[in-house]
């Protein structure tokens, strides 16, 4: 059984017990959060597929940790102009670990 959800803009194929990293989730490490927009289900009966999410289906996660991703230098430049701007820059990341997958 998986799901294929979508959060911080991006889509993730997740299954029970799985831990992604994910966009900044403005929660505490520990608190239970519930995800729904959800895209596609699948299940032994088959593939549920939402247009374009499925309605009274969840994925209940559980906040691991936060954290920073490793820098990266943005450097704007323009040759004979004397125009140079360096930047660095580090997204914030979260782990969650997927508890279940309901499908009411």
């Amino acid at each position: 059984m998986y799901a294929i959800i979508q959060t911080g803009g991006k889509q993730y194929k997740v299954s029970p017990g799985d831990e992604i990293k994910v966009e900044k989730i403005n929660e505490d490490p520990g608190t239970e959060i519930t995800l729904d927009k959800i895209l596609a289900i699948s299940t032994d009966e088959g593939l549920e597929v939402g247009r374009p999410y499925l309605e009274n289906k969840k994925v209940k996660a559980k906040v691991m940790r936060h954290g920073k991703n490793k820098k990266i230098i943005v450097f704007k430049f323009k040759r004979r102009k004397n125009y140079k701007r360096k930047k660095g820059h580090r997204q914030l990341y979260s782990i969650i670990k997927i508890e279940e997958i309901e499908k009411e």
